[in-house]
Protein backbone atom coordinates (compact mmCIF):
# COMPACT_ATOMS: atom_id res chain seq x y z
CA UNK A 1 0.00 0.00 0.00
CA UNK A 2 1.30 3.27 -1.18
CA UNK A 3 0.75 6.21 1.67
CA UNK A 4 0.60 9.57 -0.64
CA UNK A 5 1.25 11.73 2.32
CA UNK A 6 2.76 10.80 6.00
CA UNK A 7 -0.69 12.45 7.50
CA UNK A 8 -2.77 9.74 5.30
CA UNK A 9 -0.68 6.92 7.53
CA UNK A 10 -1.10 8.52 10.52
CA UNK A 11 -4.72 8.15 9.86
CA UNK A 12 -4.65 5.14 9.12
CA UNK A 13 -2.71 4.17 12.31
CA UNK A 14 -5.58 5.65 14.28
CA UNK A 15 -8.07 3.72 12.14
CA UNK A 16 -5.73 0.57 13.50
CA UNK A 17 -6.20 1.78 17.03
CA UNK A 18 -1.98 2.36 16.99
CA UNK A 19 -2.01 6.03 17.36
CA UNK A 20 -2.67 8.53 20.30
CA UNK A 21 -3.27 11.73 20.20
CA UNK A 22 -2.02 13.90 22.46
CA UNK A 23 -4.23 17.32 22.64
CA UNK A 24 -2.61 19.22 25.66
CA UNK A 25 0.78 21.54 25.02
CA UNK A 26 3.69 19.55 25.14
CA UNK A 27 7.52 20.93 24.95
CA UNK A 28 9.85 19.75 22.17
CA UNK A 29 12.83 20.53 24.84
CA UNK A 30 12.53 16.98 26.91
CA UNK A 31 8.19 16.06 27.32
CA UNK A 32 7.89 14.70 24.17
CA UNK A 33 10.93 12.48 25.03
CA UNK A 34 9.47 12.07 27.54
CA UNK A 35 5.75 10.72 26.93
CA UNK A 36 7.64 8.91 23.87
CA UNK A 37 9.58 6.67 26.24
CA UNK A 38 6.82 5.83 27.98
CA UNK A 39 5.50 3.82 24.33
CA UNK A 40 8.12 2.51 23.55
CA UNK A 41 8.92 0.48 26.74
CA UNK A 42 5.54 -0.58 26.67
CA UNK A 43 4.73 -4.07 25.89
CA UNK A 44 5.21 -4.40 22.31
CA UNK A 45 6.09 -0.96 21.40
CA UNK A 46 2.93 1.02 22.93
CA UNK A 47 1.06 3.31 20.41
CA UNK A 48 2.37 5.91 18.31
CA UNK A 49 2.15 9.60 19.37
CA UNK A 50 0.80 13.01 17.76
CA UNK A 51 1.21 15.42 19.71
CA UNK A 52 -1.02 18.37 18.28
CA UNK A 53 0.50 21.40 20.20
CA UNK A 54 4.43 20.94 20.44
CA UNK A 55 5.77 24.10 22.37
CA UNK A 56 8.79 25.24 21.50
CA UNK A 57 10.28 27.87 24.22
CA UNK A 58 6.94 27.72 25.19
CA UNK A 59 5.33 29.01 21.65
CA UNK A 60 3.29 26.60 19.61
CA UNK A 61 4.25 25.13 16.81
CA UNK A 62 1.67 25.46 13.67
CA UNK A 63 3.62 21.25 13.18
CA UNK A 64 2.89 18.69 14.94
CA UNK A 65 4.58 15.88 15.66
CA UNK A 66 4.26 11.90 15.00
CA UNK A 67 6.85 9.83 17.18
CA UNK A 68 7.31 6.31 17.50
CA UNK A 69 5.01 5.77 14.22
CA UNK A 70 7.56 2.25 13.31
CA UNK A 71 8.12 1.54 17.13
CA UNK A 72 5.74 -2.15 16.84
CA UNK A 73 5.69 -4.76 14.44
CA UNK A 74 2.17 -4.05 13.83
CA UNK A 75 2.86 -0.52 12.62
CA UNK A 76 5.68 -1.57 11.15
CA UNK A 77 3.79 -3.99 8.97
CA UNK A 78 1.41 -1.06 8.14
CA UNK A 79 3.96 1.02 7.00
CA UNK A 80 4.44 -1.29 4.39
CA UNK A 81 0.87 -1.99 3.45
CA UNK A 82 1.46 -5.75 4.63
CA UNK A 83 0.05 -8.28 7.49
CA UNK A 84 3.42 -9.03 8.66
CA UNK A 85 7.02 -8.11 7.75
CA UNK A 86 7.59 -11.68 7.24
CA UNK A 87 4.84 -11.49 4.46
CA UNK A 88 6.97 -8.85 2.40
CA UNK A 89 10.16 -10.83 3.35
CA UNK A 90 8.82 -14.02 1.64
CA UNK A 91 8.06 -11.98 -1.34
CA UNK A 92 11.53 -10.57 -1.50
CA UNK A 93 12.90 -14.18 -1.38
CA UNK A 94 10.69 -15.33 -3.76
CA UNK A 95 11.89 -12.59 -6.26
CA UNK A 96 15.32 -13.42 -5.49
CA UNK A 97 15.00 -17.21 -6.74
CA UNK A 98 13.40 -16.00 -10.24
CA UNK A 99 15.30 -18.09 -12.77
CA UNK A 100 14.29 -17.89 -16.56
CA UNK A 101 10.84 -19.82 -17.45
CA UNK A 102 11.21 -23.67 -18.57
CA UNK A 103 7.60 -23.38 -19.43
CA UNK A 104 4.27 -21.69 -20.07
CA UNK A 105 2.89 -21.59 -16.75
CA UNK A 106 6.50 -20.68 -15.19
CA UNK A 107 6.20 -17.74 -17.63
CA UNK A 108 3.28 -16.65 -16.74
CA UNK A 109 4.21 -16.49 -13.28
CA UNK A 110 7.67 -14.71 -13.93
CA UNK A 111 6.01 -12.09 -16.18
CA UNK A 112 3.39 -11.71 -12.82
CA UNK A 113 6.61 -10.60 -11.11
CA UNK A 114 7.58 -8.21 -13.52
CA UNK A 115 4.59 -6.40 -13.56
CA UNK A 116 4.81 -6.45 -9.99
CA UNK A 117 8.44 -4.29 -10.63
CA UNK A 118 6.87 -1.94 -13.03
CA UNK A 119 6.63 0.42 -10.84
CA UNK A 120 9.79 0.11 -8.72
CA UNK A 121 11.61 2.92 -11.06
CA UNK A 122 11.39 5.89 -9.88
CA UNK A 123 9.87 8.75 -12.05
CA UNK A 124 10.47 12.40 -12.38
CA UNK A 125 7.07 15.26 -11.77
CA UNK A 126 7.37 19.10 -12.61
CA UNK A 127 5.88 19.74 -9.34
CA UNK A 128 4.04 18.26 -5.67
CA UNK A 129 2.84 18.93 -2.38
CA UNK A 130 6.02 19.31 -0.58
CA UNK A 131 6.45 22.51 -2.76
CA UNK A 132 3.10 24.14 -1.48
CA UNK A 133 5.01 26.89 0.53
CA UNK A 134 8.70 27.91 0.02
CA UNK A 135 11.48 29.86 1.19
CA UNK A 136 15.24 30.66 0.01
CA UNK A 137 18.14 31.44 2.14
CA UNK A 138 20.57 33.62 0.59
CA UNK A 139 24.34 31.07 1.13
CA UNK A 140 27.02 32.61 3.38
CA UNK A 141 30.45 33.60 1.93
CA UNK A 142 32.34 30.31 3.01
CA UNK A 143 34.11 30.08 6.15
CA UNK A 144 37.59 29.78 6.82
CA UNK A 145 37.92 30.20 10.66
CA UNK A 146 37.58 27.61 13.33
CA UNK A 147 33.58 27.40 14.34
CA UNK A 148 32.87 28.65 17.94
CA UNK A 149 33.20 25.74 20.69
CA UNK A 150 30.13 24.40 21.38
CA UNK A 151 28.35 25.13 25.33
CA UNK A 152 30.16 23.65 28.15
CA UNK A 153 28.51 21.12 29.67
CA UNK A 154 29.08 21.19 33.70
CA UNK A 155 29.43 17.52 34.07
CA UNK A 156 28.34 14.82 31.65
CA UNK A 157 28.53 11.76 34.43
CA UNK A 158 26.57 13.74 36.95
CA UNK A 159 23.81 15.96 36.68
CA UNK A 160 25.77 19.16 35.08
CA UNK A 161 23.85 22.33 33.39
CA UNK A 162 22.12 21.49 30.45
CA UNK A 163 23.63 23.91 27.32
CA UNK A 164 21.20 26.72 26.66
CA UNK A 165 18.98 26.86 24.19
CA UNK A 166 19.28 28.91 20.59
CA UNK A 167 19.41 32.50 21.23
CA UNK A 168 17.19 33.45 18.47
CA UNK A 169 13.29 32.82 19.23
CA UNK A 170 10.95 31.29 16.85
CA UNK A 171 8.56 33.47 14.88
CA UNK A 172 4.93 33.78 15.89
CA UNK A 173 2.61 31.44 14.31
CA UNK A 174 1.65 33.37 11.03
CA UNK A 175 4.76 33.83 10.12
CA UNK A 176 6.16 30.47 10.35
CA UNK A 177 3.64 29.27 7.42
CA UNK A 178 5.04 32.11 5.44
CA UNK A 179 8.77 31.73 5.87
CA UNK A 180 10.22 28.67 8.22
CA UNK A 181 13.44 28.55 9.07
CA UNK A 182 15.06 25.54 11.95
CA UNK A 183 13.48 27.01 14.37
CA UNK A 184 10.33 27.48 13.67
CA UNK A 185 10.18 23.56 13.34
CA UNK A 186 9.50 21.11 16.70
CA UNK A 187 12.91 19.74 16.50
CA UNK A 188 13.42 17.91 19.74
CA UNK A 189 16.03 18.11 21.83
CA UNK A 190 15.63 14.57 23.21
CA UNK A 191 17.93 14.08 26.71
CA UNK A 192 19.19 16.58 29.19
CA UNK A 193 22.96 16.89 28.38
CA UNK A 194 22.40 16.98 24.46
CA UNK A 195 24.28 20.01 22.71
CA UNK A 196 20.98 21.11 21.22
CA UNK A 197 17.81 20.35 19.13
CA UNK A 198 18.68 17.10 16.62
CA UNK A 199 15.94 16.22 13.74
CA UNK A 200 16.62 12.52 14.21
CA UNK A 201 14.57 11.23 11.19
CA UNK A 202 16.36 13.16 8.40
CA UNK A 203 16.38 11.38 5.30
CA UNK A 204 19.82 12.88 3.64
CA UNK A 205 19.83 12.75 0.01
CA UNK A 206 23.08 12.82 -2.02
CA UNK A 207 25.01 11.49 -5.15
CA UNK A 208 28.50 10.27 -5.61
CA UNK A 209 29.87 12.71 -8.09
CA UNK A 210 31.55 10.39 -10.26
CA UNK A 211 28.90 8.12 -11.01
CA UNK A 212 25.78 10.31 -10.14
CA UNK A 213 24.62 7.73 -8.04
CA UNK A 214 22.29 8.41 -5.97
CA UNK A 215 22.13 7.56 -1.50
CA UNK A 216 19.74 7.98 0.93
CA UNK A 217 20.34 7.82 4.44
CA UNK A 218 19.61 8.72 7.53
CA UNK A 219 22.54 11.35 9.83
CA UNK A 220 21.15 13.17 12.79
CA UNK A 221 21.51 16.90 12.49
CA UNK A 222 22.24 19.21 15.02
CA UNK A 223 20.60 22.45 14.43
CA UNK A 224 23.21 25.52 15.35
CA UNK A 225 21.18 28.55 14.17
CA UNK A 226 18.38 29.26 11.45
CA UNK A 227 20.84 28.46 8.68
CA UNK A 228 23.26 25.73 9.53
CA UNK A 229 23.40 22.13 11.11
CA UNK A 230 26.08 19.31 11.93
CA UNK A 231 25.69 16.56 9.17
CA UNK A 232 26.52 13.26 11.26
CA UNK A 233 27.46 11.13 8.59
CA UNK A 234 30.20 8.37 10.20
CA UNK A 235 33.35 7.47 8.67
CA UNK A 236 31.92 4.28 6.99
CA UNK A 237 28.68 5.71 5.39
CA UNK A 238 28.17 6.23 1.96
CA UNK A 239 27.43 10.14 2.71
CA UNK A 240 30.54 10.45 4.18
CA UNK A 241 32.28 8.93 0.80
CA UNK A 242 30.67 11.04 -0.58
CA UNK A 243 31.87 14.21 1.08
CA UNK A 244 35.29 12.55 0.77
CA UNK A 245 34.92 12.87 -3.05
CA UNK A 246 33.86 16.38 -3.09
CA UNK A 247 36.76 17.41 -0.85
CA UNK A 248 39.01 16.09 -3.45
CA UNK A 249 37.90 18.69 -6.28
CA UNK A 250 37.10 21.16 -3.67
CA UNK A 251 33.27 21.94 -4.94
CA UNK A 252 30.25 22.35 -2.30
CA UNK A 253 28.47 19.30 -1.87
CA UNK A 254 24.69 19.58 -3.05
CA UNK A 255 22.47 17.97 -0.22
CA UNK A 256 18.96 17.39 0.33
CA UNK A 257 16.83 16.58 3.49
CA UNK A 258 13.42 15.41 3.58
CA UNK A 259 10.89 14.86 6.21
CA UNK A 260 7.72 12.71 6.05
CA UNK A 261 5.85 11.39 3.38
CA UNK A 262 5.43 7.77 2.75
CA UNK A 263 7.13 5.77 6.10
CA UNK A 264 8.38 3.49 3.44
CA UNK A 265 11.12 6.05 2.61
CA UNK A 266 12.11 6.71 6.04
CA UNK A 267 12.08 2.59 6.16
CA UNK A 268 14.39 2.41 3.01
CA UNK A 269 17.08 5.59 4.13
CA UNK A 270 17.89 2.91 6.96
CA UNK A 271 18.09 0.15 5.28
CA UNK A 272 21.66 -1.88 4.87
CA UNK A 273 21.52 -1.79 0.83
CA UNK A 274 24.77 -2.13 -0.94
CA UNK A 275 26.46 0.64 -2.12
CA UNK A 276 24.78 2.18 -4.92
CA UNK A 277 21.71 0.31 -4.98
CA UNK A 278 18.81 3.48 -4.52
CA UNK A 279 16.39 3.45 -2.47
CA UNK A 280 14.22 4.79 -4.23
CA UNK A 281 13.86 1.39 -6.06
CA UNK A 282 13.31 -0.56 -2.77
CA UNK A 283 10.37 1.86 -2.18
CA UNK A 284 8.91 2.37 -5.05
CA UNK A 285 8.81 -2.03 -5.08
CA UNK A 286 8.21 -1.74 -1.15
CA UNK A 287 5.29 0.17 -2.12
CA UNK A 288 4.11 -1.11 -5.30
CA UNK A 289 4.19 2.67 -6.73
CA UNK A 290 6.66 4.23 -8.58
CA UNK A 291 8.11 7.25 -6.01
CA UNK A 292 7.51 10.41 -7.85
CA UNK A 293 10.73 13.03 -7.39
CA UNK A 294 11.20 16.62 -8.34
CA UNK A 295 13.74 18.51 -8.43
CA UNK A 296 15.18 21.34 -5.11
CA UNK A 297 14.70 24.54 -5.57
CA UNK A 298 18.78 25.43 -5.52
CA UNK A 299 20.17 22.61 -6.90
CA UNK A 300 19.39 19.62 -9.23
CA UNK A 301 18.65 16.75 -6.16
CA UNK A 302 15.54 14.76 -6.27
CA UNK A 303 13.34 14.32 -3.67
CA UNK A 304 10.23 12.90 -2.93
CA UNK A 305 7.35 14.77 -4.00
CA UNK A 306 4.95 13.86 -1.78
CA UNK A 307 7.44 15.02 1.66
CA UNK A 308 6.14 16.82 4.26
CA UNK A 309 9.44 19.20 4.62
CA UNK A 310 12.48 19.42 2.28
CA UNK A 311 15.55 21.02 3.72
CA UNK A 312 17.92 22.13 0.61
CA UNK A 313 22.04 22.87 1.21
CA UNK A 314 25.01 22.01 0.98
CA UNK A 315 28.35 21.28 2.56
CA UNK A 316 31.26 22.59 1.62
CA UNK A 317 34.55 20.33 2.20
CA UNK A 318 36.92 23.07 2.14
CA UNK A 319 34.96 24.70 5.59
CA UNK A 320 36.43 23.64 9.02
CA UNK A 321 34.31 20.89 10.75
CA UNK A 322 31.94 21.59 13.39
CA UNK A 323 31.84 20.58 16.71
CA UNK A 324 28.96 18.07 16.89
CA UNK A 325 27.12 16.80 20.02
CA UNK A 326 26.75 15.29 23.03
CA UNK A 327 23.86 13.58 22.12
CA UNK A 328 22.35 10.72 23.54
CA UNK A 329 22.46 8.02 21.56
CA UNK A 330 21.23 4.13 20.29
CA UNK A 331 23.64 3.23 22.72
CA UNK A 332 22.23 4.30 25.96
CA UNK A 333 24.99 6.40 26.52
CA UNK A 334 26.06 9.70 25.76
CA UNK A 335 27.70 10.04 22.43
CA UNK A 336 30.40 12.94 23.17
CA UNK A 337 31.08 16.32 21.12
CA UNK A 338 33.18 15.18 18.11
CA UNK A 339 33.73 17.46 14.74
CA UNK A 340 31.29 17.25 11.80
CA UNK A 341 30.36 18.59 8.63
CA UNK A 342 27.96 21.73 8.82
CA UNK A 343 25.58 21.67 6.19
CA UNK A 344 24.33 25.18 4.78
CA UNK A 345 20.13 25.87 4.37
CA UNK A 346 19.50 27.31 1.35
CA UNK A 347 15.61 26.37 0.96
CA UNK A 348 13.23 25.08 3.32
CA UNK A 349 9.54 23.84 1.38
CA UNK A 350 6.77 22.22 2.84
CA UNK A 351 3.34 20.95 2.96
CA UNK A 352 0.60 23.34 4.03
CA UNK A 353 -0.71 20.74 6.48
CA UNK A 354 2.38 19.26 7.10
CA UNK A 355 3.67 17.18 10.10
CA UNK A 356 6.91 16.45 11.56
CA UNK A 357 8.18 13.21 12.39
CA UNK A 358 10.68 12.81 14.53
CA UNK A 359 12.15 9.47 17.00
CA UNK A 360 14.43 9.29 19.78
CA UNK A 361 17.11 6.23 20.95
CA UNK A 362 18.28 5.39 24.05
CA UNK A 363 18.41 2.92 26.29
CA UNK A 364 16.55 -0.20 24.61
CA UNK A 365 14.09 -1.59 24.01
CA UNK A 366 13.39 2.03 21.64
CA UNK A 367 11.55 2.11 18.19
CA UNK A 368 14.79 1.83 16.25
CA UNK A 369 14.43 -1.78 17.24
CA UNK A 370 11.72 -2.79 14.85
CA UNK A 371 13.18 -0.69 12.09
CA UNK A 372 16.70 -2.51 12.64
CA UNK A 373 14.88 -5.97 12.75
CA UNK A 374 12.46 -5.38 9.89
CA UNK A 375 15.59 -4.90 7.86
CA UNK A 376 16.69 -8.15 8.61
CA UNK A 377 13.78 -10.02 8.03
CA UNK A 378 13.62 -8.01 4.32
CA UNK A 379 16.85 -9.11 3.98
CA UNK A 380 17.83 -12.55 5.10
CA UNK A 381 16.68 -14.14 1.76
CA UNK A 382 19.49 -12.07 0.28
CA UNK A 383 22.02 -13.28 3.25
CA UNK A 384 21.32 -16.98 2.64
CA UNK A 385 21.74 -16.41 -1.31
CA UNK A 386 25.33 -16.21 0.06
CA UNK A 387 24.91 -18.36 3.11
CA UNK A 388 22.69 -20.95 2.45
CA UNK A 389 22.98 -22.66 5.40
CA UNK A 390 21.44 -20.23 7.50
CA UNK A 391 17.89 -20.70 9.30
CA UNK A 392 17.28 -16.95 10.72
CA UNK A 393 19.20 -14.78 12.37
CA UNK A 394 18.34 -11.72 14.92
CA UNK A 395 19.64 -8.59 16.45
CA UNK A 396 18.36 -8.47 20.30
CA UNK A 397 17.39 -5.15 21.50
CA UNK A 398 19.65 -5.45 23.97
CA UNK A 399 22.41 -5.42 21.22
CA UNK A 400 21.27 -2.07 20.30
CA UNK A 401 20.96 -2.88 16.53
CA UNK A 402 24.53 -4.87 15.33
CA UNK A 403 26.58 -5.26 18.73
CA UNK A 404 24.84 -8.32 19.30
CA UNK A 405 23.81 -10.71 16.59
CA UNK A 406 22.32 -14.59 16.89
CA UNK A 407 22.08 -16.46 14.04
CA UNK A 408 21.17 -19.99 13.19
CA UNK A 409 22.56 -22.70 11.08
CA UNK A 410 22.05 -26.22 9.37
CA UNK A 411 25.74 -27.75 10.24
CA UNK A 412 26.79 -30.32 8.23
CA UNK A 413 30.49 -30.12 8.62
CA UNK A 414 33.40 -29.11 10.75
CA UNK A 415 34.25 -24.76 11.51
CA UNK A 416 31.13 -23.83 9.50
CA UNK A 417 30.36 -22.14 12.19
CA UNK A 418 33.43 -20.06 11.96
CA UNK A 419 32.75 -19.58 8.02
CA UNK A 420 28.95 -17.86 9.02
CA UNK A 421 30.94 -15.46 11.31
CA UNK A 422 33.90 -14.38 9.17
CA UNK A 423 31.21 -14.12 6.36
CA UNK A 424 28.56 -12.22 8.48
CA UNK A 425 31.55 -9.64 9.63
CA UNK A 426 32.21 -9.04 6.00
CA UNK A 427 28.40 -8.04 5.27
CA UNK A 428 27.75 -3.98 5.25
CA UNK A 429 26.74 -3.02 8.30
CA UNK A 430 27.33 -6.73 9.64
CA UNK A 431 31.14 -5.56 10.50
CA UNK A 432 30.15 -3.44 13.60
CA UNK A 433 28.66 -6.68 15.29
CA UNK A 434 30.97 -7.01 18.47
CA UNK A 435 29.28 -10.43 19.10
CA UNK A 436 28.01 -12.70 17.41
CA UNK A 437 26.49 -16.45 18.71
CA UNK A 438 25.87 -19.27 16.13
CA UNK A 439 23.66 -21.87 16.89
CA UNK A 440 22.09 -25.06 15.66
CA UNK A 441 18.66 -24.49 13.66
CA UNK A 442 16.58 -26.24 15.98
CA UNK A 443 17.21 -23.24 17.97
CA UNK A 444 14.69 -20.22 18.33
CA UNK A 445 17.25 -16.96 18.05
CA UNK A 446 14.07 -14.82 19.02
CA UNK A 447 14.22 -16.29 22.37
CA UNK A 448 17.34 -14.72 23.97
CA UNK A 449 16.80 -17.57 26.63
CA UNK A 450 16.77 -20.50 24.58
CA UNK A 451 20.44 -18.83 22.62
CA UNK A 452 21.67 -18.24 26.22
CA UNK A 453 20.67 -22.08 27.36
CA UNK A 454 23.03 -23.34 24.15
CA UNK A 455 25.30 -20.93 24.61
CA UNK A 456 26.04 -22.03 27.92
CA UNK A 457 25.62 -25.69 27.52
CA UNK A 458 27.40 -26.07 24.05
CA UNK A 459 30.79 -24.48 24.75
CA UNK A 460 33.83 -24.94 25.89
CA UNK A 461 35.15 -21.15 26.38
CA UNK A 462 38.77 -20.99 25.07
CA UNK A 463 38.17 -23.80 22.39
CA UNK A 464 34.87 -22.75 20.86
CA UNK A 465 35.45 -18.53 21.03
CA UNK A 466 37.06 -16.63 18.41
CA UNK A 467 38.81 -13.08 18.70
CA UNK A 468 39.40 -10.84 15.91
CA UNK A 469 39.91 -7.04 14.49
CA UNK A 470 38.07 -5.01 12.59
CA UNK A 471 36.13 -1.78 12.15
CA UNK A 472 33.66 -0.38 15.12
CA UNK A 473 30.91 1.64 15.28
CA UNK A 474 32.37 5.37 15.63
CA UNK A 475 29.62 5.47 18.16
CA UNK A 476 30.76 2.29 20.43
CA UNK A 477 32.54 4.31 23.70
CA UNK A 478 34.20 1.08 24.75
CA UNK A 479 36.33 0.48 22.12
CA UNK A 480 40.09 2.37 22.41
CA UNK A 481 40.40 4.08 19.20
CA UNK A 482 37.47 5.59 17.29
CA UNK A 483 36.16 3.23 15.02
CA UNK A 484 38.60 0.46 15.55
CA UNK A 485 38.05 -2.96 17.74
CA UNK A 486 37.93 -6.23 18.48
CA UNK A 487 34.52 -8.89 18.11
CA UNK A 488 33.65 -12.25 19.64
CA UNK A 489 32.59 -14.86 17.84
CA UNK A 490 31.14 -18.23 19.96
CA UNK A 491 30.20 -21.41 18.55
CA UNK A 492 27.52 -22.67 20.34
CA UNK A 493 26.62 -25.56 17.77
CA UNK A 494 26.75 -29.45 18.58
CA UNK A 495 30.39 -30.03 18.18
CA UNK A 496 31.73 -32.74 15.19
CA UNK A 497 34.54 -34.62 15.61
CA UNK A 498 36.71 -32.63 13.23
CA UNK A 499 36.27 -29.99 15.61
CA UNK A 500 38.30 -31.90 18.49
CA UNK A 501 35.55 -32.84 20.24
CA UNK A 502 36.38 -36.46 21.43
CA UNK A 503 33.53 -37.75 23.69
CA UNK A 504 30.00 -38.52 22.35
CA UNK A 505 27.58 -35.75 22.07
CA UNK A 506 24.39 -36.15 24.65
CA UNK A 507 21.07 -35.64 23.67
CA UNK A 508 18.73 -33.27 24.11
CA UNK A 509 15.87 -34.06 26.65
CA UNK A 510 12.85 -34.22 24.79
CA UNK A 511 8.95 -35.80 25.27
CA UNK A 512 7.78 -38.75 22.88
CA UNK A 513 5.38 -37.02 20.48
CA UNK A 514 2.71 -39.74 21.53
CA UNK A 515 3.02 -38.94 25.48
CA UNK A 516 2.52 -35.10 24.86
CA UNK A 517 -0.54 -36.01 22.45
CA UNK A 518 -2.23 -37.97 25.04
CA UNK A 519 -1.56 -36.02 28.21
CA UNK A 520 -2.53 -32.51 25.99
CA UNK A 521 -5.95 -34.38 25.25
CA UNK A 522 -6.31 -35.02 28.82
CA UNK A 523 -5.65 -31.65 30.19
CA UNK A 524 -7.04 -29.95 27.46
CA UNK A 525 -10.39 -31.68 26.03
Amino acid sequence: MAFDSFAQFLRHLEREGELKRVSVPLATELEITEAADRQMKSPGGGQALLVEQPTIHGQVSPFPVAINTLGSWRRMALSLGADTVDEVATELGSLMKAKPPTGFQEAVKLLRTALDLRHAKPRLVKDGPCKELRHRFEPPPRRTEPWPKAPEVADLNGKGASPPAPASAPRSGKDTARCPTLLDLPILRCWPLDGGRFITLPCVVTKDPDTGERNVGMYRMQVYDTQTTGMHWQLQKVGARHGRRYLETGTRMPVAVFLGGDPVFTFCATAPLPDGLDEFLLAGYLRKKSVELVKCETHDLEVPATADVVIEGYVDPLEPLREEGPFGDHTGFYTLPEPYSVFHITAITHRKDAVYPATIVGLPPMEDFYIGSASVRLFLPVIRMNFPEIVDLALPAEGVFHNLVFVSIRKTYPMQAYKIMHGLWGMGQMMFTKYLVVVDDDVDVHNTSEVLFRLCANTDPQRDSLFTKGPADVLDHATSEIACGTKLGLDATKKLPGEGFKRLWPPLLKMEPAVKAKVERLFNP
